[in-house]
C-alpha cells in the first residue's frame, strides 16, 4: 500500500509509522553515546545499564518482578523478539493459538518455527452505550487448546483493532494456559497508547502466569523511533537462556549506541506519557469524525493508533478491490482488513486506516475522502 501511496501521490494512511520524531534528549543520548565509542557490540542480549532501566519499567509499569540479568534480552524490534520466542521454545508438531485479525507476522513466524497457526476469530460485539468491542468465544478458545498446544500469543492492545484485553479476559487465558500446560507469548508495543482510562495489564502480572509467559514490547512506537529498531523480550530464566541463543543466531545484537539512547529514552518524566496519549486521543477522535462524515462504519479503538472500519455500505466486491480505488480515484492510503486474517473472507468488508499523524494530513485526508459519495 505504501507503494501505491507513493505512485499516484497519495496521503498514506496505511503503514503504522509515527509521523513525530523521538523526544530531543533521547536524539540527543544516542549522538553522545556515539561521540563517547559506544560504537562496537555489546553484550549480545543487551547492554546491562539498558536491561536495568528495562527491568525497572517491567516491574513498575507492567507489575513483573524482573532480573535485568537472568530475564531480559534486547532485540532488534520487538518483530524479531517474538520470531526468537517462538524459535527458543517450539518443537516440530506444536501449535501456536493466535487471534485473529492479527499483526502480520505472527502466522508466519509460527510456520518459520516449526508449528501449525491455530486461529481464534475476534468479533465484533455492540456494548451498552452504543459503542463495540472484540470479544472472542469463550468455546472456540477453549477448543482452540489441545495436547499439542504450545503457546498462545496475544496481542493487547491489539493491532489492528485497538482492543485491550481486560482482567477477566486474561484471567480465562491464564486458566487455560495452565490447564494444558502451554506458555503466553505477549506483544505489549501499544501498552503506553490506551484511551478513556483503560488500564494496560500484562498477563505475566498474574500469579499464576509467572512462569509461563513471554513477554515482549519494545520502544518503537512510545518513543516514535521504529527506524532505532529497539525491542526487547522478558521471560523466565530457563525460557531467557533459549531466547537469547536464538537471538544471537539471528541478530548478534541490537544497535550499541541506540541502546544507550534507550535508556534516556526509559528515563523520561510520567508527563511524557500523558501527553502522549493525549496526542493520540485528539487524532484518534478527529479521524473517527472524517471516516463517519465520508460514510464508513467505524467506533474509535479502545488503544493503539489504527482505526478498523467497515466498507461495505460502498458497493466493492471486496476490500482489496476498494484499496486500489481509494489509492487511484480519491488519493487515500489504507490496508485491506482481509490481510490481517487466515480466512481472508472474515476481512473483506473491512479497512484499516492508522491516524499517527500531524493535524494538517489527517484534515487534507478528510478533504479527499469526503469526495467518496460523490465518485461512487
Amino acid at each position: 500500500m505504501t507503494q501505491l501511496c507513493l505512485k499516484h501521490n497519495a496521503i498514506n494512511l496505511s503503514q503504522g509509522t509515527p509521523a513525530y520524531q523521538p523526544p530531543d534528549d533521547v536524539k540527543q543520548a544516542a549522538i553522545v553515546a556515539i561521540q563517547d565509542g559506544y560504537n562496537q557490540y555489546s553484550i549480545t542480549w543487551g547492554a546491562p545499564d539498558f536491561r536495568e532501566a528495562i527491568a525497572h519499567k517491567m516491574k513498575t509499569f507492567n507489575g513483573i518482578e524482573t532480573d535485568a540479568a537472568k530475564n531480559v534480552t534486547v532485540t532488534c524490534g520487538s518483530t524479531e523478539g517474538m520470531l526468537s520466542a517462538l524459535l527458543a521454545i517450539i518443537n516440530p508438531g506444536d501449535e501456536v493459538i493466535i487471534f485473529e485479525p492479527f499483526y502480520e507476522n505472527y502466522g508466519p513466524d509460527t510456520i518459520i518455527s516449526g508449528a501449525k497457526p491455530v486461529y481464534v476469530a475476534l468479533q465484533e460485539t455492540e456494548t451498552e452505550d452504543g459503542g463495540m468491542r472484540f470479544i472472542y468465544d469463550k468455546n472456540d478458545l477453549k477448543n482452540a487448546f489441545s495436547a499439542k498446544t504450545k503457546a498462545i500469543i496475544l496481542n493487547t492492545p491489539n493491532n489492528p483493532l485497538g482492543k485491550v484485553f481486560t482482567l477477566a479476559e486474561l484471567q480465562e487465558i491464564a486458566e487455560l494456559c495452565c490447564e494444558h500446560d502451554c506458555i503466553a507469548i505477549t506483544d505489549e508495543i501499544y501498552e503506553h497508547m490506551i484511551y478513556d482510562d483503560r488500564p494496560h495489564i500484562s498477563i505475566g502480572s498474574l500469579r499464576q502466569m509467572k512462569d509461563r509467559t513471554i513477554t515482549v514490547s519494545g520502544l518503537s512506537k512510545t518513543y516514535s523511533m521504529t527506524g532505532w529498531r529497539l525491542g526487547y523480550v522478558v521471560a523466565p530464566e530457563i525460557l531467557s537462556n533459549a531466547i537469547r541463543k536464538m537471538h544471537d543466531f539471528l541478530t548478534v545484537g541490537a544497535p550499541h549506541p541506540l541502546q544507550r539512547a534507550g535508556i534516556a529514552a526509559l528515563n523520561l518524566p510520567s508527563s511524557y506519557y500523558t501527553e502522549l496519549v493525549e496526542k493520540y486521543d485528539r487524532n484518534r477522535q478527529r479521524l473517527v469524525n472524517i471516516l463517519k462524515d465520508a460514510g464508513f462504519r467505524c467506533h474509535p479503538p479502545e488503544a493503539a493508533y489504527y482505526i478498523m472500519t467497515d466498507i461495505s455500505d460502498f458497493g466493492f466486491p471486496d476490500d482489496t478491490a476498494f484499496a486500489h480505488w481509494l489509492v487511484k480515484e480519491i488519493g487515500v492510503g489504507g490496508v485491506p482488513g482481509s490481510s490481517f486474517y487466515s480466512r481472508p473472507h472474515l476481512g473483506k468488508t473491512k479497512f484499516r486506516f492508522m491516524f499517527s499523524m500531524s493535524d494538517e494530513i489527517l484534515d487534507a485526508a478528510g478533504d479527499r475522502l469526503m469526495k467518496i459519495k460523490s465518485k461512487i
